[in-house]
């Protein structure tokens, strides 16, 4: 009986430091260098026309078959390790990496929709996000159909069946947790209104960006979902010097990203792949360090008397949403928002006054956070949406970081006293 490979009893977080690279191929060299070039070159013109044959899709790869470089729109060692090595936390079988997170999202969207489709998506999600899927969609002939956390899956399916688009339903997009709010959709509904809709020719798509959660405290794959989306520029980046993006599912769903992101040209090149891989060797002990401090900034936001109310993760009082948590997270995560006893001027001096937290947007960075929704992020985002979401002028989001704890606490505790 053959012995089972040591690593793959490995977990991703010992894996990160080795897999999908081999020093033998690189003079040795420990770590992956830096391939900066544009193009490769053949042994032979068969070998070339062999590499264009797997690359173009007329022929499958051939099982003990290297993948051969082209040219970097192509691949590029750099992004083909780095794509290996995030399949492991999502126990995905292929990944696509791209320039920014938005670049991975409106691929996606591109790819799979076409002019007479249908598009159902959860509220809120980030204003980049939303001004695609509402301003930039909508004129290619898209329907639109919006929902959020807490309507219930039958009164979403009549939604769709009123404006007759139960047929035209070809992709779900959620955002969970939401960007700023914490307000978590339920990928098993999401899976179950898929399965309802489905026809022989048509089976909705469910894509999931689950940048809150990074590769860490959610699996949407696991939970039925086709497609999981990063920022990769937030946790997986984790140091605020990359922008980056990427996209998880099958091989063959990923096979047509990749070929879309061939023609849109918006892959990751060498230096990103690069610092993401350098990144991903500490995500762990990054996230879970992040994690702890921010279940305690939580604890400390919810007994200040200038706190209105904190949307975490770990501080769920809606029964609905706490079963969401308890079926599809793993973990309470490094996003705290809350509401300050006032509106906008109260929270711009507490923002104003913050001497450890930086004043500035973005997330999943190893310093911590702050900004104000309502005028920055979500800026965007239609009044009436934003106050249906909570997204009031009185909401702050923090994006808690690795600092001492004490710090911190200290930090918002003198900027709240200068409210």
């Amino acid at each position: 009986m053959e012995m089972e490979q040591p690593e793959l009893r490995m977990r991703p977080e010992s894996l990160m430091m080795s897999y999908g690279y081999k020093p033998a191929l690189s003079e040795g060299a420990i770590k992956c260098p830096i391939f900066q070039t544009s193009t490769f070159v053949f042994k032979n013109a068969e070998e070339g026309k062999s590499f264009f044959e797997v690359a173009y899709g007329l022929r499958e790869k051939g099982e003990s078959e290297e993948l051969g470089l082209i040219y970097s729109r192509l691949n590029n060692p750099d992004l083909e390790i780095l794509e290996n090595r995030l399949t492991l936390w999502d126990k995905a079988e292929d990944c696509a990496v791209f320039e920014s997170g938005m670049s991975a999202i409106t691929t996606v969207l591109l790819g799979f929709l076409s002019p007479g489709d249908a598009l159902l998506y959860s509220k809120p999600v980030y204003g980049g996000t939303s001004h695609f899927i509402e301003e930039i969609l909508t004129r290619f002939g898209i329907e639109i159909i919006g929902f959020d956390a807490h309507q219930q899956e039958e009164e979403i399916m009549k939604a769709i069946s009123d404006r007759g688009l139960a047929s035209k339903l070809k992709m779900i997009f959620v955002e969970t947790p939401a960007n700023p709010t914490n307000a978590l959709i339920d990928l098993a509904m999401c899976k179950r209104i898929s399965n309802a809709l489905a026809s022989e020719d048509n089976q909705p798509l469910i894509a999931v960006d689950n940048t809150y959660m990074g590769p860490l405290w959610q699996h949407p794959l696991q939970h039925g979902a086709d497609f999981v989306l990063y920022s990769a520029t937030k946790y997986i980046g984790g140091h605020s010097d990359v922008i980056a993006g990427a996209c998880l599912g099958s091989k063959a769903l990923i096979a047509e990203v990749k070929a879309m992101r061939t023609f849109l040209g918006n892959m990751a090149g060498p230096w990103t792949g690069w610092l993401l891989m350098r990144s991903l060797e500490t995500l762990k002990a990054r996230m879970d360090l992040q994690q702890q401090n921010a279940i305690e900034v939580a604890e400390f936001l919810t007994k200040h008397p200038k706190v209105e109310r904190v949307y975490y993760l770990g501080s769920i009082e809606d029964k609905n949403q706490k079963r969401i948590f308890e079926q599809q997270c793993e973990g309470t995560g490094a996003m705290v928002s809350f509401d300050i006893k006032g509106g906008e001027k109260e929270a711009f001096r507490f923002l104003n006054n913050l001497k450890l937290m930086k004043l500035a947007v973005s997330l999943g960075s190893t310093e911590s956070l702050a900004e104000h929704p309502a005028s920055m992020t979500h800026a965007g985002v239609p009044i009436e949406d934003r106050i249906k979401s909570n997204i009031t002028d009185a909401l702050v989001r923090l994006s808690i970081g690795v600092e001492n704890i004490e710090d911190l606490k200290w930090d918002i505790d003198q900027a709240l006293a200068a409210v």
